[in-house]
């Protein structure tokens, strides 16, 4: 029942996006390179940074945000409902090749063999930048003065009374929950989804869970009285952030578009990407005015 509705919602994110649930719907410009986002506020941001690159070359860009999790934008963009998607390397790899036996650790391989991957599915992958966010569990400082705890294996004793909060499609990722019971062994009593980070952290101090999954680079780390334990058994893959672009494109458009997107690589960092998430989650800026600010900058 969860793949026939994994599916179902696949097929229904590829039909609004292509625009043939309505007839008076017109079709995808083809003088327009779409951005399309993943449905978490870092990966808005990161698309506006990349789409901003884009815009002062004097490309045509548009702009769609959260339109879903990888299992609706890897095909949107293998099927050219979409153009440009910014991911992450270690979990794009490990996406186009699940049953990889042997995955290459650094990132220069990884790029090497997600580059073979996803060439032979019409998307190019380019330069990955040095900024890179990875999958981060925390508990409040509170608990892990209690229990004496700094990296993920001191929970294993624990974990069964514990209550786990994360993003919904957690339990079903090798870098999350999966990892987590794999590589650490690790299963929590009780598993809440939640609907962003910020109900994550809010859910860690009101009590209602006490390990939750935050993001590497989120902003609240900084302010908020939580520990992000130590990966002390390199669950983790290395996560450069990485444009994709559909090959198609990449020839219409040539180097103007390619010199964008790798120019945004080259700069990018991650201290600026915490920066960014901060703009966004304490300023209030959109990830569009972040990522011109960021862009005017530079």
């Amino acid at each position: 029942m969860r793949a026939g509705r994994a599916v179902g919602a696949v097929l229904l994110a590829l039909a609004v996006l292509t625009g043939c649930t309505r007839a008076e719907t017109p079709p995808p410009d083809p003088d327009v390179i779409r951005f399309a986002s993943y449905d978490f506020p870092e990966n808005q941001i990161l698309v506006e940074v990349y789409a901003e690159a884009a815009r002062r070359r004097g490309l045509p860009v548009s702009v769609q945000h959260g339109i879903g999790t990888r299992e609706v934008v890897s095909p949107a963009l293998q099927q050219g409902v979409v153009d440009v998607v910014v991911d992450y390397l270690g979990t794009a790899l490990s996406f186009a090749r699940p049953r990889f036996p042997r995955p290459p650790e650094e990132p220069a391989q990884m790029h090497a063999v997600l580059s073979r991957t996803m060439g032979g599915r019409g998307v190019d992958v380019l330069t990955p930048a040095a900024a890179e966010d990875q999958n981060g569990f925390v508990v409040t400082g509170e608990f892990a003065a209690a229990h004496g705890i700094s990296r993920l294996s001191d929970l294993a004793p624990l974990a069964g009374d514990l209550a786990f909060g994360g993003p919904p499609e957690c339990p079903d990722r090798p870098f999350c929950l999966l990892g987590l019971e794999h590589v650490y062994g690790l299963r929590f009593g009780t598993v809440t989804s939640m609907p962003s980070r910020a109900a994550t952290l809010e859910a860690l101090l009101s009590g209602q869970v006490q390990v939750g999954m935050l993001e590497t680079t989120d902003a609240r780390l900084a302010v908020a009285p939580v520990v992000l334990l130590a990966d002390d058994r390199g669950l983790q893959p290395r996560e450069n952030v990485v444009p994709m672009v559909r090959a198609q494109v990449l020839d219409r458009w040539g180097e103007p578009l390619r010199d964008a997107l790798d120019g945004a690589s080259a700069r990018l960092t991650t201290g600026d990407l915490v920066e960014l998430n901060r703009a966004v989650e304490f300023d209030g800026r959109t990830p569009a005015e972040a990522a011109r600010a960021w862009w005017d900058a530079q």
